[in-house]
This record gives C-alpha cells, sequence and structure tokens, in this order.
C-alpha cells in the first residue's frame, strides 16, 4: 500500500486518496506515518477515511455495545488524525437503527472529531440504500456537523438512486464514483455513469469524485481507472461555467 500515492501521481496524475481503514488494517502510528510521509512526498493528500467495521456498533441500543463502538470509532478517528485526513465516514448498520440512538451516536462521534479537526460523512451504505431520505434528514438532525459522501451505485433501484443522489449532492463535500463492471468496450450496464454525474452537477456539487473501481489484474485495473479519469475530466470540462 505504501506505493499507492506515487502510483496514484504517476499514472494519473491525481493528487487526492480516499482511504479504507482495511487498506492499512493498523490504528499504530509508525505505519500511518509511513503512509502520511510516502503521500506528502508524491504530493498527495488524504481525504477521507472510511472506517470499515462492520461488527462495531457504535448506534447499537445495548448500552455496553454501543459504548465499547463508540470508543473504538474514536481510536481509529484518532488514527486519522495522524494520516492527515480532514473526513472520517463511520459504517452504517446492515438493519436501520433506533433513530434517537443514530443521532445520539453520531453527535457523540462529531462532537469528538470537531476538537480534531475531522468531520464525518454520512455514505449511502447497508440500511441507507433504500433510504433516499435518510442522508439529508441525519445532516439535518446533526445542524450541518456531518456531511454527505454520496455513492453513486449503492441503491436499492434506479429511481432510488436518482431520487437519493438528488437530495444528497446538495449537502456532499464528496462522492464515491462507483463504477462496476466496465465491457470490452468500456459498456457499463450497472446504471448510467454520465447521469450520475450531471444530477451531482445539477445539484450544485463541485467536491471530490472519488473513484472506486475494482479490477484483479492490474493492468486492467489500470486501463479501467484511465478511462473512468478522462471521463470525470471530459465531464467536468463540458460543465465549466453552467
Amino acid at each position: 500500500p505504501y506505493d499507492l500515492p506515487q502510483l496514484v501521481r504517476d499514472e494519473f496524475d491525481l493528487r487526492v486518496l480516499d482511504l479504507v481503514s482495511t487498506m492499512l488494517n493498523t490504528r499504530e502510528r509508525g505505519p500511518l506515518e509511513k503512509f502520511r510521509a510516502r503521500a506528502e512526498r508524491a504530493g498527495c493528500v488524504i481525504s477521507n477515511l472510511k472506517i470499515n467495521l462492520p461488527n462495531v456498533r457504535y448506534d447499537s441500543d445495548d448500552a455496553a455495545t454501543r459504548r465499547q463502538g463508540l470508543d473504538e470509532y474514536k481510536r481509529w478517528i484518532a488514527a486519522a488524525v495522524v494520516l492527515g485526513a480532514r473526513w472520517v465516514r463511520p459504517f452504517p448498520a446492515g438493519t436501520t437503527p433506533r433513530w434517537e440512538t443514530l443521532v445520539a451516536s453520531f453527535t457523540e462521534l462529531a462532537d469528538y472529531s470537531a476538537t480534531r479537526g475531522i468531520t464525518l460523512l454520512v455514505e449511502n451504505y447497508r440500511w441507507l440504500e433504500t433510504e433516499p431520505d435518510a442522508i439529508p434528514q441525519l445532516v439535518m438532525a446533526l445542524n450541518g456537523r456531518v456531511r454527505a459522501q454520496p455513492d453513486t451505485f449503492n441503491w436499492v433501484d434506479d429511481p432510488t438512486r436518482r431520487s437519493g443522489l438528488a437530495k444528497a449532492f446538495p449537502l456532499a463535500v464528496s462522492c464515491d464514483f462507483k463504477v462496476r463492471d466496465l465491457g470490452p468496450h468500456n459498456e457499463h450496464p450497472a446504471y448510467d455513469l454520465r447521469a450520475a454525474f450531471d444530477i451531482g452537477h445539477k445539484a450544485g456539487f463541485r467536491g471530490l469524485w472519488a473513484i472506486e473501481h475494482v479490477n484483479e489484474d492490474k493492468a486492467g485495473l489500470l486501463h479501467d481507472l484511465k478511462w473512468i479519469t478522462r471521463q470525470l475530466r471530459d465531464w467536468t470540462a463540458e460543465t465549466k461555467g453552467r
């Protein structure tokens, strides 16, 4: 993983890294500082640390489970500070949590994060994938102290996607531009990539388009990422000034 910053800079001339906690899979200061130094040497910055802890429930109604989860997330937020990240995305529950508990938990984590220069992000993942109103409702419940990070793919169907993106993008600072499998001629049957981009632009989103893509073949991955990067740059140029 320590080669990632230079690879991203050399291959794509990109300078922003959106990380997942499982990439380094540690909160130890040494590896975190090493990665940050590699990023700075490559001229890159770290925008976000997505904390993927599916079995750690900061929004549980069980008081002990919730306290354990909140404390664990605070340790990961401290790790994000070492990395130099500005945002952290908690991992949503698999089933809809009780609203009052969710808001209380987000409030505690937001308070802790704010004193360390970190803002929490809300992503449409797991239970939120079926709820196009959930992101704006949570942002409003926290009085704008958390922000949105809509994922262009994570929706139960296309009508929900279009509705959810239109509601989340005005509150967003970052977007997971998740591209699923590409065909031999860059066909993309999963959903309309350009439509997702246009919904964001129409909503006034001018934040970070964080490319999220998987291809187990390295040459194929580099090919795909170059194509995706080119599309985003071309679309941005087309819409400039509009």
